[in-house]
């Protein structure tokens, strides 16, 4: 499978609608790709609608889908509806994510079941639902965070929500490898995105601009033809994390 020609293959993505998602969404489906693009909510709508509106525009094949994907049911129905529009699903990308900067000591038990619904249940499952649904030699993709190489307060349960991936991911490539279904995960610095902005001040977004070592923040440009070339032609590459940084962490 040529990362250049994608024709006649079905990429589904959750949180596709918008920032790197809504990248790899228009540049699978200018590939040739059908993308089956799933939104959270209400809120991001709007950005899912106008990643629709540039594939069409642009000549590609896609379809929007709301969920909420904390609903295990609602991942499977995510699946089940990609492959009842498209008759198959080869590749299946979760940049599903949601980010808390706050002290171990002022974190709610609410807080923490959130983040780790989202972070880490969220991704649990959608490997889950792929390794079920996906082609034999398929391809799943997962989008953590460089922090899990940090040594860093005030991400606990950012950090933590996402560390169990690198093990779901290592073990589902052990699984699933006999069909010839690679499984990665990769782990971007902080990037130039609202996701980011949110939760940092002026002062913490300086520091982050000059962690790395090839200066500011990670941009989505460099970290979607990674995340491209993992799910087409370098599927030999399984059961890996991949820090994307531009040298803000390492282990």
């Amino acid at each position: 499978m040529s990362g250049n020609n994608l024709k006649d293959k079905v990429v589904l993505i959750a949180g596709g609608g918008k920032n790197l998602g809504g990248l790899l969404s228009r540049n699978l489906a200018s590939k040739g790709a059908k993308v089956f693009i799933h939104y959270n909510s209400s809120a991001t709508k709007a950005d899912a609608e106008k990643t629709l509106a540039d594939i069409k525009a642009a000549g590609g094949t896609a379809t929007l889908f709301q969920a909420d994907l904390t609903k295990v049911a609602h991942i499977k129905d995510l699946f089940d509806q990609a492959k009842s529009t498209y008759g198959h699903i080869d590749i299946a990308i979760n940049t599903v994510g949601k980010v808390l900067k706050k002290p171990f000591v002022d974190t709610t038990e609410a807080e923490y079941d959130s983040m780790f619904d989202i972070n880490s249940k969220v991704a649990y499952f959608f490997i889950q639902e792929a390794g079920k649904q996906l082609n034999d030699k398929g391809k799943i993709c997962t989008i953590v965070t460089s922090l899990l190489a940090a040594f860093t307060g005030y991400y606990s349960t950012y950090e933590g929500g996402k560390a169990p991936v690198e093990h779901f991911t290592r073990a589902a490539s052990k699984e699933f490898g006999p069909r010839g279904i690679s499984v990665t995960a990769v782990a971007p610095g902080p990037m130039d995105t609202p996701f980011f902005y949110g939760q940092e001040s002026d002062d913490a977004v300086a520091y982050h601009k000059s962690a790395s070592a090839l200066g500011g923040l990670t941009d989505i440009k460099d970290i979607a033809p990674l995340v491209e070339f993992l799910v087409t032609d370098g599927w030999w590459i399984t059961g890996q994390t991949i820090f994307a940084n531009g040298g803000y962490t390492t282990r």
